[in-house]
């Protein structure tokens, strides 16, 4: 993706990595999971997972390391995912147009239709983690393929 990415746009490519979990990241994901409902396969994730940072994607994607999560949640607390008083979520990342991913208790994610989470409005982009990160996938590839991520 960055082999003709200056040649194309003029400056240099930006940081895009997915990169592996330290010590610190496995740490704040077990404390996740001790803090508030936070869906296994989030947790799993962020055991193998330090961050994904895709600068030059389309405007960008970016899954924020599990510390920033447990910082957010301290800060600013869950997100209302739902009518459901109990359906509160977890931000996990964000697209660099300003949209927000929440993580719903049940496995779900989610994107705000704003840059804000007052009084969020939400949808649904994704059954659950495993759908999100292929959906991700798909945007990298065809990003590489004609230059356009798709939605997400």
């Amino acid at each position: 993706m960055t082999d003709e990415f200056e040649h194309r746009h003029g400056f240099p490519p930006g940081i895009n990595q997915v990169r592996p979990a330290d010590h610190d990241d496995q740490a704040a994901a077990r404390t996740l999971a001790q803090v508030t409902p936070t869906p296994a396969d989030l947790v799993t994730f962020y055991e193998s997972i330090g961050e994904v940072s895709w600068e030059d994607v389309g405007t960008g994607y970016f899954l924020d390391p599990a510390g920033d999560v447990l910082l957010q949640l301290q800060e600013y607390g869950v997100v209302n995912v739902g009518t459901d008083q109990k359906a509160r979520g977890l931000v996990i990342g964000s697209n660099g147009g300003g949209l927000i991913y929440v993580a719903g208790p049940e496995g779900a994610v989610y994107r705000t239709r704003t840059a804000s989470l007052d009084e969020a409005e939400l949808d649904k982009v994704a059954a659950d983690l495993r759908q999100f990160l292929e959906l991700l996938e798909r945007s990298l590839t065809r990003f590489n393929a004609d230059g356009e991520p798709g939605y997400l």
